[in-house]
């Protein structure tokens, strides 16, 4: 058998790595993100049609987008609609939802206490609190900076 040296093995592996398609995953992430955003965007029109206050009406708008993000995660589908629209399914607030609810659905046969509840937050944790944590830190720098004003 020959042996390959590191250039000739490194060109073999390029040939053979199949070649991204940004342009295509751009394209599917914009719709994706787009219809997940006219969807907020309807059920917005439709809270304030009825009436609501702007707080009230951001507030349903957000509990509507992730009850449906973790539904959907719940029954099989926004993991399909995740492949096809990668960042576009994953940046929207639905995508947060389906970020805590999946790995509370691998676990759920370990038991509601030491499955669900324990690995619920293994994805989502670290950003709440690396979240929270900046923002007290840019508070506290924000108050001393504008403390002599």
């Amino acid at each position: 058998m020959d042996k390959m040296n590191k250039k000739e093995y490194q060109k073999y592996v390029e040939r053979k790595v199949p070649k991204p398609t940004y342009f295509k995953n751009i394209l599917y992430a914009f719709v994706v993100g787009g219809i997940i955003c006219v969807f907020g965007q309807i059920i917005r029109n439709f809270l304030l049609k009825y009436g609501l206050d702007e707080k009230s009406v951001a507030a349903g708008t957000s509990i509507v987008l992730i009850f449906t993000g973790a539904f959907l995660t719940g029954i099989g589908i926004y993991d399909k609609i995740g492949k096809i629209g990668g960042a576009g399914a994953a940046i929207p607030i639905t995508g947060f939802a389906n970020s805590i609810v999946s790995p509370a659905m691998e676990f759920k046969r370990e038991g509601f206490i030491f499955g669900v509840a324990a690995r619920m937050f293994s994805i989502a944790g670290p950003v709440l609190v690396y979240g929270v944590g900046s923002s007290v830190i840019v508070g506290i720098l924000y108050l001393i900076l504008t403390k002599g004003r």
